[in-house]
């Protein structure tokens, strides 16, 4: 949260463009290196399961890269058309919070049940769970579609 914070405090700053842009990606780097630094010296290992310090600097550090990318294409050289996919799930993320934690389970042995067990392990079992996981996303994202199209967006 607190590396949100400081990630808006820098794109609501004075600074150009392209100078938030550097910030957010010098920022990201250095939370990728030092995250994976700290893991690998074994000062405390790098765990997401049980959100070790290093593991929050190493994500951190991701968010911050993907931040910076995203916002000099988008808000720097105005390229939005490609990211409608990204604002209706953008819109509604609380409700794709909700969904994924209340109806996940649910969607993904409905698509088992109704492709069959084996259609998602196609390039084999290794895979399974990422084809499985796009289309659990595809059903999501095609609901939140439908919500984005009425104006219905959850809100605190």
């Amino acid at each position: 949260m607190i590396l949100g914070l400081i990630a808006g405090g820098v794109l609501r700053s004075e600074r150009t463009h392209w100078a938030k842009v550097k910030w957010l990606a010098a920022a990201g780097i250095s939370g990728l290196v030092g995250g994976w630094l700290i893991g690998a010296l074994g000062l405390c290992p790098v765990v997401k399961r049980i959100w070790t310090p290093s593991w929050t600097i190493f994500s951190g550090g991701c968010c911050l890269v993907l931040l910076a990318g995203f916002f000099a294409i988008i808000d720097v050289l105005g390229q939005k058309t490609w990211a409608f996919p990204l604002v209706v799930i953008g819109m509604n993320s609380i409700a794709a919070y909700c969904m994924d934690h209340l109806f996940g389970r649910f969607i993904s042995s409905a698509l088992k049940t109704h492709f069959g067990q084996n259609s998602f392990k196609v390039f084999g079992d290794a895979y399974e769970p990422f084809f499985l996981g796009a289309a659990e996303l595809l059903v999501f994202w095609l609901l939140l579609f439908w919500m984005y199209r009425r104006k219905l967006f959850l809100r605190i």
